[in-house]
C-alpha cells in the first residue's frame, strides 16, 4: 500500500516539473519574438511593445495598424476608422482597409461611399452610371431618370379681348396645367403649361358693369370735361360778385358805347348801298 503511493507521488511530481519546462519554453518563444513585451499596456492593449505599439487587444475591440511615416503602430479601437471595415475572429478582431476607391464600406466587396471622382451604384464605385441612370453629383450616386409628369388641361376660360367679354365678335381662350414631377438631368423636359385659341362669340353690347378699359377712360374723361366746365363758370361768377358798383356802371356804359358804334356802323352801310 506504502509502495503504491510513493509510486502515486513520484508520477504527479514529474507531470508538474514537464508543466513547468513547457511554459518556462513559451515564455523564452515570446520574449524571443516580441522583445520588450509588457502586460501593463494603456488604450485597449492586452499586450503591447514599446516599438510597436499595441500586439494584441482587449475582448471586443479591433486592432488596427496606424502608419507613421515608415513605421506602423498597432491601436485598439472601439469601433474601425473611415476607410476601414471590421472582422471578428476567435482570436482577433481586426480592421481590413477598403477598396482604393471605396471610401467606406461594409465589407471588402460592398462599399457605401465612394472617393471624390465614383459614383455608388449597388455597392461598386464606378466611373460612370449604367444605362438607365445617371450620376447624381450631389450625393455622388447612380440614380434614376426622372422624366417630367404634367396634370390634365384645367378647363377653358371666358371668351375675351382685351379684358372685356362683350362688344366683339372675335376673341381669345386660354387654359392651363400644372407641372407634377420636375425632371432630372437627363429627363424629359417639361410641355408648355398654358394655351390659347381664337374664339367666336355672337356680338352683343356690353351693359355698364362690362365696361372694357377703353369705356372706362371715356367715362372718366367726360367727367373730367363736365368738372372743368363747372369750375370755370363757378369762378366767373366769383369774378362777377367781386366787382364793385362803379366797376360794373363802367362795363355797361362800354357795352352800351360798343353797342352804338356798331349800329352807326350798321346805319352806314345801309345809305351807302342804297345810293
Amino acid at each position: 500500500m506504502h509502495l503504491r503511493l510513493i509510486s502515486w507521488f513520484f508520477i504527479i511530481l514529474n507531470f508538474m516539473e514537464y508543466i513547468g519546462s513547457q511554459n518556462a519554453s513559451r515564455g523564452r518563444r515570446q520574449r524571443r519574438m516580441h522583445p520588450n513585451v509588457s502586460q501593463g499596456c494603456q488604450g485597449g492593449c492586452a499586450t503591447c511593445s514599446d516599438y510597436n505599439g499595441c500586439l494584441s487587444c482587449k475582448p471586443r475591440l479591433f486592432f488596427v495598424l496606424e502608419r507613421i511615416g515608415m513605421k506602423q503602430i498597432g491601436v485598439c479601437l472601439s469601433s474601425c476608422p473611415s476607410g476601414y471595415y471590421g472582422t471578428r475572429y476567435p482570436d482577433i478582431n481586426k480592421c481590413t482597409k477598403c477598396k482604393a476607391d471605396c471610401d467606406t464600406c461594409f465589407n471588402k466587396n460592398f462599399c457605401t461611399k465612394c472617393k471624390s471622382g465614383f459614383y455608388l451604384h449597388l455597392g461598386k464605385c464606378l466611373d460612370s452610371c449604367p444605362e438607365g441612370l445617371e450620376a447624381n453629383n450631389h450625393t455622388m450616386e447612380c440614380v434614376s431618370i426622372v422624366h417630367c409628369e404634367a396634370s390634365d388641361w384645367g378647363p377653358w376660360s371666358p371668351c375675351m379681348k382685351k379684358g372685356k367679354t362683350c362688344g366683339f365678335k372675335r376673341g381669345t381662350e386660354t387654359r392651363v396645367r400644372e407641372i407634377l414631377q420636375h425632371p432630372s438631368a437627363k429627363g424629359n423636359l417639361c410641355p408648355p403649361t398654358s394655351e390659347t385659341r381664337t374664339c367666336i362669340v355672337q356680338r352683343k353690347k356690353c351693359s355698364k358693369g362690362e365696361r372694357g378699359k377703353k369705356g372706362r377712360e371715356r367715362k372718366r374723361k367726360k367727367l373730367n370735361k363736365e368738372e372743368k366746365k363747372e369750375t370755370s363758370s363757378d369762378s366767373k361768377g366769383l369774378e362777377s360778385s367781386r366787382e364793385t358798383p362803379e366797376q360794373r356802371e363802367n362795363k355797361d356804359r362800354q357795352q352800351q358805347q360798343k353797342r352804338k358804334a356798331q349800329e352807326k356802323q350798321q346805319k352806314s352801310v345801309s345809305i351807302s348801298t342804297v345810293h
